[in-house]
């Protein structure tokens, strides 16, 4: 990207535009290079302009929301890093809940149970936009973004806003057609809830926040889980019983709570945690002959 694109993208009045800054405050790993231009774009309109110019001038992008499944290797990232917050309407009718993707899951979470709404309580520890959780298919307890997801509008590679309904999609555990195609950008969805009693809902919230306290390490930065639970054991167990818990490459350490997250205990580099991930990989493999699967996907790692 060019000093002229830099500068023409700071002229069109698209939102804020913040050049080069450091990706690790945009990341709940808290690492990675900087990014050569940020912008949050103002609305839709906004986000389609900037699209445009994006695609027109052949320019390097990436969209993120609350940055917690991605790992941004330390070298600069050439091109625009498309943030979304400001895409954040949300509107309640009856079970229905209407959503722009920059809105924060836990948030809604909250919302929908001040209107007497469940059955997306299973999201109120998933530290993401509603737009990365359904790209992820974000769930635990046994639920996830495809239970309740009706539709997602989006932007598609032709900057065609389309409505594509849930099994257009293809949800899988932890997986959808937005993971694998990267053209078409979650712009708002639809969910069904069902009407709950707003105490029970919260009763159900704080137990599972108590939980989280006591077995996840959330006073370190990280990005949740690191792989998919294998169909007949967790990743946590597995990674456990062979001794990886404490387990240091740099900065970066296996949680001696959870073995299933990778956190950032000392100033770790994205290289550090990359290296460790992959080790556990290894050594898993070794085992048991398993492979794990990165639920985190990997940013500018093209040297």
């Amino acid at each position: 990207m060019t000093n002229n694109n830099i500068a023409d993208l700071q002229n069109m009045d698209l939102g804020k535009t913040i050049e080069n800054d450091s990706l690790n405050k945009y990341t709940t790993y808290k690492v990675g290079g900087k990014a050569k231009l940020i912008i949050y774009p103002d609305n839709l309109q906004k986000l389609l302009e900037l699209l445009k110019y994006i695609k027109d001038n052949d320019i390097k992008y990436f969209i993120i929301g609350n940055g917690s499944n991605l790992l941004f290797s330390s070298k600069e990232f050439d091109g625009v890093i498309i943030k979304l917050s400001n895409l954040c309407d949300v509107k309640i009718f009856d079970d229905e809940v209407y959503v722009e993707a920059g809105y924060p899951i836990i948030k809604l979470c909250m919302l929908c149970a001040d209107n007497n709404l469940g059955n997306l309580e299973f999201a109120s520890g998933i530290p993401a936009t509603v737009g990365g959780a359904i790209c992820s298919n974000a769930g635990a307890y046994k639920m996830e973004m495809s239970d309740i997801l009706v539709d997602a509008t989006v932007i598609d590679e032709n900057l065609n806003i389309r409505t594509l309904s849930n099994s257009e999609i293809n949800f899988s555990y932890r997986d959808s057609l937005f993971k694998k195609n990267k053209n078409f950008i979650i712009i708002s969805a639809r969910l069904k809830l069902v009407h709950k009693d707003k105490n029970e809902i919260m009763e159900t919230i704080n137990r599972r926040k108590d939980k989280r306290m006591e077995t996840q390490p959330l006073e370190f930065p990280s990005a949740g889980s690191v792989f998919r639970n294998p169909e007949f054991a967790p990743s946590g167990k597995l990674i456990e019983d062979i001794g990886l818990k404490g387990y240091t490459i740099g900065g970066a350490k296996v949680s001696e709570k959870h073995a299933n997250f990778i956190i950032n205990y000392n100033n770790a580099t994205s290289e550090d945690i990359k290296s460790l991930m992959e080790y556990v990989q290894k050594k898993v493999k070794e085992e048991y002959n398993i492979d794990l699967i990165r639920e985190q996907e990997l940013i500018n790692w093209e040297w």
